[in-house]
């Protein structure tokens, strides 16, 4: 499977609003939104114009298949966070997540030169969550009821990836390298 990364466009949107209310994706974020095209055209216009944050399409053999993000781009200390989801079914590969995963790694350390890089994922999305481990992420906290999704409490675990960390562990890793469209 070949796996680009390119920025969001408006013809994206209806794609990306489906996957964004789609109940396979939602029960592990934070919320269930109620999109409106025109409200994905503010978004997308409001992340255009935000240094702080960087968003890219996932497309796996030239379809559309998911969204990869970076946050906190413009923190002096240089840590920033990151999340993904592939919201086309058929696309989903353990291979393109671990793909997905270390390339965001190479992205972040060797290009952008921050120094860590954080995640949150719902507990009881224990795949995910070894999926981070399998890539080198160590788990840092848990916190307790710390997320509430309509009147339910969710427990969520952080991971994180230093600089130094994947420099260490980076050449005992086999990914196929996705390059982060910069413009």
């Amino acid at each position: 499977m070949a796996v680009t990364l390119r920025g969001i466009r408006t013809e994206d949107l209806e794609n990306i609003m489906r996957w964004r209310m789609d109940e396979d994706i939602t029960r592990y974020m934070n919320t269930n939104p109620k999109l409106t095209l025109e409200g994905q055209k503010k978004w997308l216009a409001d992340i255009q114009e935000n240094e702080d944050v960087k968003y890219w399409l996932i497309e796996v053999d030239g379809m559309a298949a998911g969204v990869i993000n970076l946050t906190g781009l413009a923190n002096p200390e240089g840590e920033i966070g990151w999340g993904y989801y592939v919201g086309e079914k058929r696309l989903r590969s353990i291979k393109t997540a671990l793909s997905l995963e270390m390339s965001m790694y190479d992205y972040v350390f060797d290009t952008l030169k921050k120094k860590a890089v954080y995640g949150d994922v719902f507990s009881l999305n224990k795949g995910v969550i070894q999926l981070h481990k399998i890539c080198g992420c160590e788990v840092v906290e848990e916190k307790k009821s710390h997320v509430c999704k309509e009147g339910v409490w969710y427990d969520v675990t952080y991971v994180c990836m230093t600089a130094d960390r994947w420099l260490d562990i980076r050449g005992a890793r086999q990914y196929e390298k996705i390059e982060f469209e910069t413009e």
